[in-house]
């Protein structure tokens, strides 16, 4: 019965089949988000006075409307995690580009990190507020899709180790497993896009709103 329901799922049956994947490259993502928030704590209150100054003159420039238009962000926010996203696609096929996937994807937790990290550490009640509509709307669907392409590169990277270096040469469809990996770029693209839209349209309206809340 428990098998039966597992097969008419293809989503969980995925995740399950290749759970061990999906647990090292998450425990991955959250070391880089701890440790952005680390490195937080290690700046100087030089540095982190200025990165504060520039943030402060953002903020004023997007309370006062003077940032770019919700298209321009839209595209500016799409292409960037396409750009991500087709990297670690590419590394998956190159094969030893797999240590760099894994590397990539630290570098996005350790950005995510920082970013809520800075704004908590500056501004207290007030940046997390912050941080929850400006970093975490978009980033509900961007880690997914960045989590999940991760780990289609990683998987497709050691399947192509085992082909090569392992002659595997029975039952091994390889055109079916590229389309399907070029599928899952498809569907990351699409996720990202939905993540882009949140970006542009909603977040700004977000943050405006907790502007003059929190009296940045």
């Amino acid at each position: 019965m428990h098998n039966n329901r597992r097969s008419t799922n293809p989503i969980s049956r995925h995740i399950q089949e290749n759970s061990s994947i999906y647990s090292f490259i998450i425990v991955l993502f959250l070391m880089g988000v701890i440790f952005g928030a680390i490195i937080v704590n290690s700046l100087s209150i030089a540095q982190k006075e200025d990165l504060f100054y520039y943030l402060k003159q953002f903020f004023g420039q997007v309370s006062t409307g003077k940032i770019a238009t919700n298209d321009d962000l839209f595209r500016s926010s799409f292409f960037h995690n396409v750009k991500f996203l087709g990297l670690m696609w590419v590394l998956g096929i190159s094969i030893i580009g797999l240590p760099l996937i894994l590397v990539l994807l630290f570098l996005k937790g350790l950005v995510v990190g920082f970013s809520i990290g800075f704004l908590v550490n500056q501004m207290g009640w007030g940046g997390f507020l912050l941080s929850f509509v400006t970093v975490l709307p978009q980033n509900l669907l961007v880690i997914p899709g960045f989590i999940f392409t991760a780990v289609m590169s990683v998987m497709f990277s050691l399947t192509l180790i085992r082909k090569i270096f392992m002659k595997e040469n029975i039952h091994f469809p390889f055109f079916q497993i590229f389309m399907n990996y070029c599928l899952t770029f498809i569907i990351a693209m699409a996720v990202v896009g939905l993540a882009a839209c949140i970006e542009a349209y909603l977040s700004p309206e977000l943050m405006r709103a907790v502007i003059k809340y929190v009296h940045v």
